[in-house]
C-alpha cells in the first residue's frame, strides 16, 4: 500500500553562514540559519519521509537542543529516515520537491541536488524531482530574508 507524507521548512538567511541546498553547497553571499547545516530542502524531504510513515518530524528524530547535530550535514538525517522505511520493509517510490526562493537562481544545481538525495535515500535518481521558484518579490522570501522548501513522498509500505 502506497502511503504519502509533505515535509515543509523554511530557515532564515543569514551572513557567515554557507548555503547547502539538497546536500550541495551554492555559492552565495548568506547561508541558511539553524542547528544542523540548515539545509531546507533535505529537510523538507525528511519530513515528508517520516510523515508517510506516520511518525513525527524531524524535529522529534534529532532536536536542536541536542548538541549532537550541530552542524551536522542533513545527509544523515536523510539517509536515517530511508534506514527506517527499510526497518518496515518498504521502499520510497518518489520524492517531489520545490524551492522556494528569490536568490540565488537553483536551476544550475539541480541535478547535482537530485544525485546527493538519490543517495543518501538510495533509491533510483529517475525517482527523484526538484524544481525550484521564486517567491516574485513577496514576503520574506521575495525580501531575500529566507529560503524555503516543500516536498511530498511516497512510499511503499506492506499492509
Amino acid at each position: 500500500m502506497v502511503h504519502v507524507g509533505t515535509g515543509y521548512d523554511v530557515h532564515q538567511l543569514v551572513a557567515g553562514r554557507k548555503l547547502f541546498l539538497g546536500g550541495v553547497e551554492i555559492p552565495h553571499t548568506k547561508g541558511l540559519d539553524g542547528h544542523s547545516d540548515a539545509d531546507a530542502l533535505m529537510h523538507a524531504i525528511c519530513d515528508a519521509v517520516l510523515g508517510a510513515l506516520g511518525e513525527e518530524d524531524i524535529g522529534h528524530f534529532f532536536p536542536n537542543t541536542d548538541p549532537r547535530w550541530k552542524g551536522v550535514p542533513s545527509k544523515i538525517f536523510l539517509e536515517e529516515a530511508a534506514r527506517i522505511v527499510a526497518l518496515r520493509q518498504g521502499r520510497i517510490v518518489n520524492i517531489d520537491a520545490t524551492v522556494i526562493a528569490q536568490a540565488p537562481k537553483i536551476y544550475p544545481y539541480i541535478k547535482e541536488m537530485k544525485l546527493r538525495i538519490a543517495e543518501a535515500l538510495a533509491m533510483n535518481l529517475q525517482r527523484v524531482g526538484i524544481k525550484a521558484t521564486t517567491n516574485e518579490h513577496m514576503g520574506f522570501i521575495g525580501r531575500e530574508e529566507g529560503i524555503a522548501a516543500m516536498a511530498v513522498a511516497a512510499i511503499d509500505l506492506p499492509e
